[in-house]
């Protein structure tokens, strides 16, 4: 979920075109759209779960039909390889690790990756 707000509260504040997730019935394939881009947002993908791979097959062709172009960021790079194969089936364009950040950086113009990376330590976590 943070990683999903991180791309959301970036594309709000730095994107012109930013418009929020939508509801197909009571689906939601995307969590926010941006230059005719549907984007959606992972930290990691790792279920291999059949209901899910299905909705990454289907969702796809479904944003398609808005004319949307079906994009996944996904943070980390240690991915289910079936689960990345059945986005690609499902004709999104994957993104994972830093080309998850260039991404972000090219359709805002605000470089995520260093500003997270210049604040590493500024908030600690006590476990």
């Amino acid at each position: 979920m943070c990683w999903q707000l991180l791309v959301t509260e970036t594309c709000k504040a730095y994107c012109s075109s930013f418009q929020p997730a939508f509801k197909v019935g009571s689906d939601e394939p995307c969590d926010l759209i941006v230059d005719g881009y549907a984007i959606d947002t992972k930290y990691r993908i790792g279920s291999g779960d059949s209901g899910t791979l299905k909705k990454f097959k289907s969702y796809g062709p479904l944003l398609r039909t808005y004319n949307y172009e079906p994009v996944i960021l996904i943070l980390r790079q240690d991915n289910l390889p079936a689960a990345i194969t059945a986005c690609q089936v499902g004709t999104w364009k994957v993104y994972t690790g830093d080309a998850s950040f260039e991404f972000i950086q090219t359709i805002s113009g605000f470089d995520l990756k260093a500003f997270l990376t210049e604040r590493v330590g500024e908030f600690p976590v006590y476990r």
